[in-house]
């Protein structure tokens, strides 16, 4: 192997990587040109790739460099030198262009955590500025991201417009001053209630779907959920969480008395005369605090279009096909958070008209979708998916969505119901259309009414989208090409873009919202026949490609193909 490497091209840890195995010639040198391009270092790119483990490279390191490894996240944040995140040192800046991390001092000894130990020039200029002597460790990179970006947030205690004295009053006050509900809404005014309603209009505007308010001992982090990953927003006073709490609390009803149970509930704020935002609230609690997570549920995303979503012509006219069809079933299958209600409430939609009775069975019901008769699964009160369906059945339906397939009870009667002239539309929590079929079958629904009721199944991921304003062309290696699933005719002609980690005023850091990668597998007579002899996973997924039906890989590769996203977001969300 390492007789094919030349020395000119890859050297260093790249040239380790292929000495060791980990991977290919072609992958180094498309890794070295991609990290080149995008000027970011070679480690960052390999580990933010999934291309090798960043503990497997910061080994290599250390045992390359001769320098100890060092695991960050054992550090005492308390032991970090603050006085070198002041605006007006360098020090400031080095740490975020070249990440570096100062970890912390002994004597005149500054130590410093790095995942690229080749950046000496920036050693030179972290002691020039500190006038201490510099200790390199290596830390991994993954755990160095998560660190810096904890450091820096942890140097944040802006809450928006407040100014140093309403910082001072808002912290002065206890948050047993905040007792019940009137006298929350007798302080309307207070900087606390002025916070949360930003937070709250930030995560609209910013087009985030989930917001994390989190306490732990000695800090205080809101994250936002930004096209599915999770970012840092603000780092308030951790004296605040009771208050913030509390506020949120009261605004989705809930009773801020109780601290020891996990409470639910829904806040609606009016944006504009025309329109509202429902937020989902769930309190938890954690052992320094109560975390608060709100689901932002947008009336608007129901009703955006089956063109919005991103299927490819023949898979929406295989869904709307289906659609079509008197009775059947549907099933729409993934992870949480690949946009499934987004697909079956777009779904109802198209079959939304007055000629048709509609029922819903959700947990609980996200959106409001007028003319649909919309039922809130409550086990505690003895309404769980199996009493709603049976009730449903008697109340002349010609649609049915239950929110999940659970167990065999639900799967058996929505599968009576699919047989007896009716449209059934549910989820389950599985990888692929073929797992789908299989878990249905390992719940104990007989392999004949499966078949013969199932008439389409959609598996779905949701990959980031690249801003069409910043997007990087890629030149890659056709071989490679080939090698991530791209035909032979494909790799040849591809134009392969990637996202500007620096992004521009229109994105977040290259990419801005997402797109739907999908499998739409129709239930043919070649499939049916293996679902009654009980084929496996394997078997079912072989059919369907003999059959031509594109699995996720595939469709997300269009998708790379197409520009719409790039073949990064591809492999994270489609390779296991």
């Amino acid at each position: 192997m390492s007789e094919n490497i030349s020395e000119m091209q890859l050297s260093g840890l790249a040239r380790r990587l292929i000495i060791d195995g980990l991977i290919d010639q072609a992958t180094a040198e498309i890794a070295v040109k991609t990290a080149q391009e995008e000027r970011v270092s070679l480690t960052s790119y390999i580990v933010k790739n999934n291309l090798v483990s960043a503990y497997i490279i910061a080994k290599s390191n250390s045992e390359m460099f001769g320098i100890p490894l060092f695991d960050i996240e054992t550090l005492d944040f308390e032991q970090v030198p603050r006085d070198l995140l002041n605006e007006n040192k360098p020090i400031r800046k080095l740490i975020r262009t070249h990440r570096c991390f100062p970890l912390f001092n002994r004597g005149n000894r500054l130590f410093i955590g790095v995942s690229d130990p080749t950046t000496e020039k920036v050693f030179e200029e972290i002691r020039f500025n500190s006038g201490q002597h510099i200790e390199v460790v290596l830390v991994e990179e993954d755990k160095l991201s998560v660190a810096i970006e904890k450091l820096f947030a942890d140097n944040q205690t802006d809450l928006g417009d407040l100014d140093d004295e309403e910082l001072a009053d808002l912290n002065a006050r206890d948050s047993d001053d905040v007792q019940d509900e009137e006298a929350a809404k007798a302080d309307e005014d207070a900087p606390i209630v002025q916070f949360v309603n930003k937070m709250l209009l930030s995560a609209i505007k910013l087009g985030a779907s989930d917001l994390h308010f989190e306490p732990y001992e000695k800090s205080y982090r809101i994250r936002f959920r930004v096209d599915g990953i999770m970012q840092i927003i603000a780092s308030p006073p951790v004296t605040l969480s009771p208050k913030i709490s509390s506020r949120l609390k009261i605004m989705s009803a809930m009773d801020i008395s109780e601290r020891r149970k996990p409470q639910d509930g829904r806040i609606k704020l009016k944006i504009s005369k025309h329109q509202s935002i429902d937020f989902r609230v769930n309190t938890l609690p954690t052992l320094w605090g109560e975390k608060m997570v709100l689901r932002i549920l947008d009336p608007s995303s129901a009703k955006m279009g089956i063109d919005a979503l991103g299927y490819e012509e023949d898979q929406k006219k295989m869904y709307l096909e289906a659609l079509n069809k008197p009775q059947g079933m549907i099933l729409v299958t993934g992870p949480t958070g690949s946009g499934k209600t987004v697909s079956l409430y777009t779904g109802l939609n198209i079959l939304n008209t007055v000629e048709r009775n509609i029922s819903t069975a959700e947990d609980p019901v996200e959106i409001n979708l007028e003319g649909i008769n919309q039922v809130n699964v409550n086990p505690k009160q003895g309404m769980d998916f199996t009493q709603a369906l049976r009730a449903f059945l008697r109340q002349d339906p010609d649609i049915i969505m239950v929110g999940e397939i659970r167990d065999l009870e639900t799967a058996s009667i929505a599968i009576k119901a699919a047989q007896t002239g009716h449209m059934v539309m549910s989820t389950l929590h599985t990888n692929s259309a073929a797992e789908t079929l299989t878990r249905m079958l390992n719940m104990g629904v007989p392999s004949f009414n499966l078949a013969t009721s199932v008439n389409l199944i959609i598996a779905q991921r949701l990959a980031r989208r690249l801003c069409q304003h910043c997007k990087i062309k890629h030149d890659i290696p056709t071989d490679s090409l080939i090698q991530q699933g791209f035909s032979e005719e494909q790799a040849e002609q591809a134009m392969i873009y990637g996202h500007n980690p620096e992004g521009c005023p229109k994105c977040n850091n290259g990419y801005k919202g997402r797109v739907g990668i999908y499998e739409v597998v129709e239930i043919t007579p070649g499939l049916q026949q293996i679902i009654m002899e009980e084929g496996n996973a394997i078997q079912i997924s072989t059919q369907a490609q003999k059959e031509g039906y594109r699995n996720l890989r595939q469709s997300g590769l269009m998708k790379a193909l197409q520009g719409v996203t790039s073949l990064e977001e591809v492999n994270r969300v489609t390779l296991d």
